[in-house]
Formats: structure tokens, C-alpha cells, sequence
């Protein structure tokens, strides 16, 4: 059941069970012996990301390469939504490389800030006159939150994977990771908004979780295990 991420009511008690749920899913089957690896090409030149996707698909018999290494140039991120733009770079990133596709697009919510940063987490504060980069990311969302009692944020991750640049059933995973935003960072793991974003039922942020615990909980793990079970059922 899913629950509204902007209303807490109800969904941080269910934090820690949901966080158990996926750590158990996300325990990916054994590949079979000698079985035939299939490259797929990570829409994203985050090397954070890539980490994160390679140590989580591996097992399952991806070979995860960046975009990058393969020559292919960022896609534009035109759209309002995640889901919109994440199949639009899975299918740029399949056009350009003849291979199957992974892209997300991912990033933080803040209620207060009416959803912001959004679609546009990783660009926040270039947008707003400041340079593209983590650190000016997090100093803007820390500065516009000084004022406000609410600090209830959720984290989004969509995942679109297309099996070539044309594909008529794009397999879509979506998921949400709740918890809270603090003002001085903590933790020296995880990468963009990760410092700054507690999560309450385990007085830790993601910054501070291991690549192991944060990769058994995360947004991503999450949306990862709903396209693992499509891929699974398409197979």
C-alpha cells in the first residue's frame, strides 16, 4: 500500500518495517553459473550512482557501464517529472550505444518548500544563481529551511529501463524513502543531499549508513527491486 509522502501520518512508524522489507527483497537471486552477462548502459555520469547500481545489479548478471566511457553525451531533463525524464535519457542512452538502458531520475522533496527541489535537486542551486555542485546544493536547501519548523522530506527514485531506444513498454520502478532534514551534516558515505537527510527510526543519515545499508534501503533499492520483479516477469 503506498502512502502519500507528504503526510507523515502513519508513515515514519512504518519506516523501520519497510526499510526490512527491502533490505530482505533487495537480497538479489544468485546469477546462474556460466550464465551470459548482459551489458547495459548507465544513463548518468554519476559516479555515486554508478557505484550504487553496478554493486546492486551485478549479481543479477548486469554488467552496468557509464554512459560516459561509451562516448554518449548527457540527454536533456526537459520534463516535470520524474518518470518523464527518466525514460528520456534510458532511450537517448539506448539510441546512442545500441545497447539496453538503465537511467533514473531521482531527487530530494522537501514539504515546506512545496516539493522542491524535485525534478531539479541536482541543479538546485544553479538554477538559483549558484554553481552546480553538492555543496551549494545542500547550503541552499539548509538556508531556506532556517526559518521552518517542517523538515519532512522524501527522497524519489524512478527507474526506467528500455530494452532498445525504441521501446514500446519502457519497465518502470519507482521508489520513496522518507525521513528528515538537519542542518549540519553528518556522515561521510553517500553523496548529494545524503549528509543532510536523517532518517529518524534509525538516528542516522544516509550519509552516515554504509554503501551496504544504504544499498539494502535506499530510494533506489527500492525502486530497484520493483523493476527487478518486472524484468523478472518479462524475462
Amino acid at each position: 500500500m503506498s502512502v502519500d509522502p507528504r503526510n507523515p501520518d502513519g508513515a515514519a512508524p512504518a519506516e523501520a518495517t519497510a526499510q526490512a522489507d527491502a533490505a530482505a527483497a533487495a537480497a538479489p537471486a544468485p546469477a546462474t553459473a556460466g550464465a551470459a552477462r548482459q551489458q547495459v548502459v548507465l544513463a548518468s555520469n554519476n559516479a555515486g550512482k554508478l557505484r550504487e547500481f553496478a554493486a546492486l545489479l551485478a549479481p543479477r548478471g548486469f554488467d552496468l557501464v557509464a554512459q560516459s566511457s561509451l562516448g554518449v553525451s548527457e540527454a536533456d531533463e526537459p520534463y516535470a517529472t520524474f518518470v518523464e525524464n527518466a525514460v528520456a535519457k534510458a532511450r537517448h542512452a539506448s539510441r546512442a550505444t545500441g545497447l539496453p538502458a538503465l537511467a533514473d531520475d531521482s531527487g530530494l522533496c522537501v514539504r515546506a518548500l512545496g516539493g522542491a527541489p524535485g525534478v531539479y535537486s541536482a541543479r538546485y542551486a544553479a538554477m538559483n544563481g549558484g554553481e552546480k555542485s553538492d555543496a551549494a546544493n545542500n547550503a541552499l536547501l539548509v538556508q531556506r529551511l532556517a526559518d521552518q519548523g517542517d523538515r519532512w522530506a522524501w527522497y524519489v527514485a524512478v527507474l526506467a529501463y528500455v530494452r532498445d531506444a525504441d521501446d514500446p513498454e519502457p519497465l518502470i520502478g519507482e521508489g520513496v524513502w522518507h525521513g528528515e532534514i538537519v542542518a549540519e551534516p553528518r556522515g561521510e558515505h553517500g553523496f548529494g543531499y545524503d549528509p543532510h537527510f536523517l532518517l529518524p527510526d534509525l538516528g542516522q543519515t544516509a550519509a552516515e549508513l554504509s554503501p551496504q545499508q544504504k544499498n539494502a534501503v535506499s530510494h533506489r533499492a527500492r525502486a530497484l527491486i520493483e523493476l527487478l520483479a518486472k524484468l523478472d516477469g518479462a524475462s
